[in-house]
């Protein structure tokens, strides 16, 4: 709601700052009267800008990989801090890693302005808490790497977890659909997605939000690469629960190998539904004491790391 006291000095800053993403799109400015055809024609025809403005921003998104790998290599941890959509997709991006990459809270965390109430049913006033920002990064590290997620690029959210990081040492990046976001002073990689104005003028849930879920994916998935949580471009941290995820992992070990599935499925069996362990079993030739042996302390190289040391480098 809007303050009542807001003076008119007060009122002119707050539209000076605006984003482009809430000025009007001249392209949809008659989408009212449009038929259902034509307005979704509207629609999508501004999605299909996104993935240019995202891959304008690729050199920045390499960047604050770089500084996830480098984080996670010494301890420390990826915070999304977020409000809104923004903080709803970066909570999304974080619990998806635990059954893609096998990755929990101890690499990803996501914080969401108003807490896990507010994935449903938005908490009013959340977003423009600064204090809360910072005590929900609270136990932020000298290792750690906030990442905020603001489209508009100035939510008090956002901005009292980035201080609380630059104050502990740890390393910022910011993800905005603004190309001027006033959070981007300061922050060691700024993001800065200029997807324009939104078809519904202000509704960031759309090209705004796209923008972020690509970049987040890009983010995320090439972070995980570099850790070695992939062997070639095959998921090796799948977790065999149920039937239908192990028929998966025998798959994609058959993939990797060229082998017969009940050969793949015997070594999987052999390995105690270790895929790590099953894949350089396979791929090296060797029992399972040697393939853990070669896969101890090595977490960041890998399956490839453990069989460089016995000799084994497949060219597939």
């Amino acid at each position: 709601m809007t303050d009542p006291t807001t003076t008119t000095e007060e009122w002119h800053d707050l539209l000076r700052l605006a984003s482009p993403t809430e000025e009007r799109n001249p392209r949809t400015t008659d989408v009212d009267l449009l038929p259902t055809a034509d307005v979704v024609r509207l629609i999508t025809d501004e999605d299909a800008t996104v993935a240019d403005a995202v891959r304008a921003q690729r050199d920045r998104i390499a960047a604050a990989v770089d500084l996830a790998v480098e984080a996670l290599r010494a301890g420390g941890r990826v915070h999304y801090a977020g409000s809104g959509t923004s903080g709803r997709l970066g909570v999304l991006d974080a619990v998806e890693l635990l059954p893609t990459y096998g990755v929990g809270e101890e690499w990803f965390v996501a914080h969401l302005a108003g807490g896990v109430g507010a994935m449903m049913l938005a908490v009013e006033g959340a977003e423009d808490d600064v204090a809360l920002g910072r005590s929900d990064v609270d136990a932020v590290g000298p290792h750690d790497v906030v990442v905020g997620l603001a489209a508009s690029g100035r939510t008090p959210y956002v901005r009292g977890a980035l201080d609380v990081a630059r104050e502990r040492g740890a390393r910022t990046v910011l993800v905005s659909a603004n190309p001027h976001a006033p959070l981007a002073h300061g922050v060691d990689v700024a993001i800065l997605v200029d997807t324009g104005p939104e078809v519904v003028t202000g509704s960031t849930r759309m090209k705004a939000a796209t923008a972020q879920k690509l970049v987040l994916n890009t983010f995320s998935t090439a972070t995980m690469i570099r850790l070695g949580k992939t062997y070639s471009n095959l998921m090796i941290d799948v977790r065999p629960t149920n039937q239908k995820l192990r028929a998966r992992i025998v798959r994609m070990l058959v993939q990797a190998t060229g082998l017969e599935p009940e050969a793949c499925e015997d070594v999987l069996r052999a390995a105690d539904g270790e895929v790590h362990v099953a894949l350089v079993m396979l791929l090296a030739g060797v029992e399972a004491g040697a393939a853990r042996e070669a896969l101890r302390g090595d977490g960041i190289a890998g399956v490839r790391g453990a069989l460089s040391r016995l000799g084994a480098l497949p060219t597939r």
